[in-house]
Formats: structure tokens, C-alpha cells, sequence
């Protein structure tokens, strides 16, 4: 069965009216394109933090520039849901916890009926854990349009965190970002940083570990101090870019076919089956005291 899948390069900010727009419009494109299987970028609802770092946005020094937090059953991913009629869509957002009061960096994967899944990050980079509490589990879930996994920006450094979503059956990893350009000793040409280079050989390669499908989503523009560097992508089980935005507002659209492609890939040289985790877990927790304290 052929699905056709997209990730998505957009500019999401503060005001969620203009991102209501935003994602309407987009979802409209993507329909008249045939598209299943829609993949938003981090805090599509609300937008990202303003900055990173020393200067980062955190609840203990401003409320005023911080995402707002919604729930899973809130209005608000209620009327991204009657927007996406019966095309599945991802999309990221600021969740905030029963308690009222925890807030997590989030995404949900859902259509007009019900929502699959729900994941919160685990990994946090430059003092996003001033901002945001951390998730702690993987764990992948059915859509009619196969087994997905979520992760958000960060994870995709942490080969253990795909792995973890791999073991657990998902055939395609939807990893949403708000992946901005390098903080210092920028590339005058973006395509070219550093930092744009890392954000789409995570992508590649977390796809060939895994061999599994990886739609890449990714905020583009500019938010306060940050430069996003878009990228938006599909690629195959073998690492390959099917389709890829580069540094453009858009959609990286893709027709895939999950069994066949799994098949051919996976019947040869097949990763997950030839894992030997025996050899890996030796002295495990010794050795990383040691890296921990090195």
C-alpha cells in the first residue's frame, strides 16, 4: 500500500489565530496534493522560544514570551482536528500537565476523530529544561497509515532514542523541529552551517540505523534570536532523501510504500535482527559513571 507523506517547513510564532491560518492553508495544499500523512514542525501551536542558552526564555525569569500550554483535550488541538478532517497530521505544541502547572515541550499525531498519540521531549538542549520539564519514554503507536513514532528536535542526536521507537515496531519516525542556524561563526549561505549540516545527517542517518521512514518537519524564518534553518524532509529506510524543502518555506512531499520497501530493504542486511545487546550492556553503568564524571 502506497501512502504519500510530508513534512513541513513553516514560521510559527506567538499568535495563535495567524498559526489557526497557517495550518489551515497548509493542510489545504497538502490535501489537494493526495498527502495522508501531514508532519508539522515543533510548537507549530504557539511557536518556540524566543532564545536559547544564557539569554533563553524560562519560567523563572519572564512569562511573557513563553509558549502557551494547552492540554490534550483543550480547544485548542480540538480545532486543529477539524482541520484535519481524515488527513493524519503531527504537530508540536507546549503541553501543560494535570497539576496545572508542569509544562512540556510536546506533539500529538491525531485526524478529525482521534488522536494516536501523544509524546513529550525527553532530551533538552541549552537550558531548555528551564522552560520545559522532560519527557521520559518512546514509545510508538498505530495509525491507519502504519506503526509511528514520534521525537522532537533534539532526540535525534540520541541514536538510542530511535532505536527505542525501532524495537517498539515503528515503521515511520515523525521527528518535528524547531532546528535553529549556529549561534556563532554562522554560514553566510545557511545550507552550508554547521548546524544545518548536523540537523540533516541526524535525519539520514537515524533513518539507515533503523531502517525505517523519517518525515523531518522543521520551523523556518526567524523567532526572536533564532534562525531557523528549515529542511524539511522524507527519507527512506536507506538514508536516501526523497523529497527535502532545503532552506525554503513548504512541503517535502513523498509517496512511500512501507511493506514493500521494508521487504526489499530489510531483507538482506537487517539492523534490528542482527543487534547483539548482549555485547552492549557489558559494565554499562560503570562506563557511563566514568564518561558522567570524566
Amino acid at each position: 500500500m502506497t501512502v504519500t507523506v510530508a513534512a513541513v517547513a513553516a514560521n510559527f510564532g506567538r499568535d495563535l489565530e495567524e498559526n489557526y491560518a497557517l495550518i489551515e492553508r497548509i493542510v489545504g495544499e497538502a490535501r489537494d496534493a493526495g498527502v495522508q500523512l501531514l508532519v508539522f514542525p515543533e510548537a507549530a501551536i504557539g511557536g518556540y522560544l524566543s532564545s536559547l542558552g544564557n539569554h533563553g526564555d524560562t519560567v523563572r525569569t519572564t512569562q511573557r514570551s513563553l509558549p502557551p500550554a494547552i492540554t490534550l483535550d483543550g480547544p485548542e488541538l480540538r480545532r486543529v482536528q477539524q482541520i484535519a478532517g481524515d488527513m493524519i497530521v503531527c504537530i508540536g505544541f507546549c503541553e501543560l500537565d494535570a497539576d496545572g502547572e508542569t509544562r512540556y515541550n510536546a506533539a500529538a499525531c491525531l485526524d478529525g476523530t482521534t488522536i494516536y498519540g501523544a509524546y513529550r521531549k525527553v532530551h533538552q538542549p541549552l537550558g531548555e529544561n528551564m522552560s520545559y520539564s522532560a519527557g521520559s519514554e518512546y514509545r510508538a503507536f498505530d495509525t491507519p497509515v502504519g506503526r509511528i513514532g514520534l521525537q522532537i528536535c533534539y532526540d535525534k542526536a540520541f541514536p538510542e532514542a530511535a532505536r527505542s521507537l525501532a524495537l517498539d515496531g515503528a515503521e515511520i519516525i515523525a521527528s518535528l523541529s524547531a532546528w535553529p542556524a549556529a549561534r556563532t561563526a554562522t554560514a553566510e549561505n545557511l545550507q552550508e552551517d554547521r548546524w544545518t549540516y548536523r540537523h540533516n545527517l541526524f535525519d539520514m542517518s537515524r533513518a539507515l540505523d533503523n531502517q525505517v521512514f523519517w518525515i523531518a518537519s522543521n520551523q523556518s524564518g526567524t523567532f526572536g534570536s533564532l534562525r531557523y534553518v528549515a529542511n524539511a524532509k522524507v527519507v527512506d529506510p536507506g538514508g536516501n532523501v526523497l523529497a527535502t524543502t532545503l532552506l525554503d518555506a513548504g512541503l517535502a512531499i513523498a509517496e512511500i510504500d512501507v511493506e514493500a520497501t521494508f521487504r526489499a530493504m530489510r531483507g538482506g542486511m537487517f539492523h534490528l535482527r542482527d543487534r547483539r545487546p548482549d555485547a552492549y550492556a557489558s559494565d554499562l553503568v560503570a562506563r557511563k559513571e566514568e564518561l558522567v564524571h570524566a
